[in-house]
């Protein structure tokens, strides 16, 4: 029987729960989740907790990834930006975690699910919104207003105001099909090895050419999981840039 390379990406409840008549059950994807917050906890507090002059392995890497997130920030939006230091910081660690857990077989990847980085995604723009008002009120506005042409603008404010709304999807589905893409493309190469493996005689030495491919494709899927991260950071940062300055570094 051929194995099914969505079923990875099945949604299982594990405590089956409904409130109201909605279904609000603990699901495997929750306990991911779970488990990526507390491993990063984790990993961010007993690695820095011996504070030690010549930090060790554990030590340097969480150094390291909080002067990576805060060299980040401060080049994308100034000295401003770095109020929201654990705001990105904290859906960097989600979101590179949530990545590499997903490579662990029979783990399961949360960043594959559009609702889960949807929601990510709305809380960026829900906290570019709040800041741009607080920081500038009604003039908030102005960040759809380019410099234009006064008959131009009639044409380009309409554009983006919308690409502005398309913001959490575009940030969403960029996160969602990446993974989801290479983590199928690895579930269906694992499928030519055990057919042909199983299969006996020349077509199991034929194996070994997909098998090849699957070890290419994890080694390009443990970049992607980190530029994802990356990506979905920085592009935070550049929302947050514009909510502050609007126009002004364009």
């Amino acid at each position: 029987m051929a194995l099914n390379p969505m079923e990875q990406f099945a949604i299982k409840p594990l405590i089956p729960l409904h409130i109201g008549g909605y279904d609000v059950s603990f699901t495997n994807q929750s306990l991911l989740m779970v488990i990526v917050v507390v491993a990063a906890g984790l990993f961010l507090s007993l690695a820095v907790k011996p504070g030690k002059l010549v930090p060790g392995r554990g030590q340097s890497m969480a150094e390291m990834s909080y002067e990576f997130v805060a060299n980040m920030i401060h080049s994308a939006t100034g000295e401003d930006g770095l109020r929201f230091f654990p705001l990105v910081f904290s859906l960097f660690i989600f979101v590179l975690f949530s990545n590499f857990f997903g490579m662990i077989p029979g783990s399961y990847t949360v960043t594959s699910q559009i609702m889960v980085t949807f929601a990510l995604a709305s809380l960026v723009i829900l906290t570019v919104i709040v800041t741009g008002f607080v920081k500038h009120g009604i003039g908030f506005l102005k960040l759809f207003v380019p410099h234009a042409p006064l008959p131009l603008l009639f044409l380009l404010v309409p554009i983006e105001v919308i690409s502005f709304l398309t913001r959490p999807i575009s940030l969403s589905v960029r996160l969602f099909a990446n993974m989801l893409a290479g983590h199928t493309m690895l579930a269906v190469f694992a499928g030519f090895v055990i057919a042909l493996g199983g299969a006996g005689g020349v077509l199991s030495l034929l194996s070994i050419a997909p098998m090849a491919l699957i070890v290419g494709i994890l080694l390009l899927e443990l970049l992607v999981a980190f530029l994802q991260a990356y990506v979905f950071a920085i592009l935070t940062c550049i929302y947050l840039n514009e909510a502050l300055h609007l126009h002004d570094q364009h």
